[in-house]
């Protein structure tokens, strides 16, 4: 009688295992600003189902909360910014005001503008801050 009952219960401990590896991962994103889930984001993030799926939940969010930077970025990105700094400079060029200060903010908290080595580039940079 309590042989034949096991195989029923297989879809609750399947349910009650990934209600603890999402209550898992909700705790390690809490933590110090989610700085543990970001490495487990990595690897899940070279599945390519995965991948699609959290980069459109990634970018639904983005335009939720910031539409000029969202519309920044995906102008970028069309015009294939990653690997060519005067592309990136020449879409730069092409954005709003209000993309571009977006844009520039975002760049700045993430570390991805970076100092500028002679003086000319220092000018430069200070016209873009100036702008803002």
């Amino acid at each position: 009688m309590i042989a034949s009952f096991w195989p029923f219960l297989i879809p609750v401990f399947i349910l009650l295992a990934l209600l603890l590896l999402l209550v898992s991962l909700n705790l390690l994103a809490r933590v110090k600003g989610g700085k543990y889930v970001r490495p487990i984001g990595q690897v899940l993030m070279k599945v390519p189902i995965l991948n699609r799926q959290l980069q459109k939940a990634s970018r639904a969010t983005l335009e939720r909360q910031n539409p000029d930077l969202a519309s920044a970025i995906t102008k970028l990105e069309r015009s294939g910014v990653q690997n060519d700094p005067q592309r990136a400079q020449a879409a730069l060029s092409r954005l709003s005001a209000a993309e571009r200060r977006a844009w520039l903010d975002a760049a700045g908290e993430q570390g991805a503008i970076p100092e500028a080595q002679n003086r000319a580039m220092r000018r430069q940079q200070a016209k873009l801050k100036k702008r803002r």
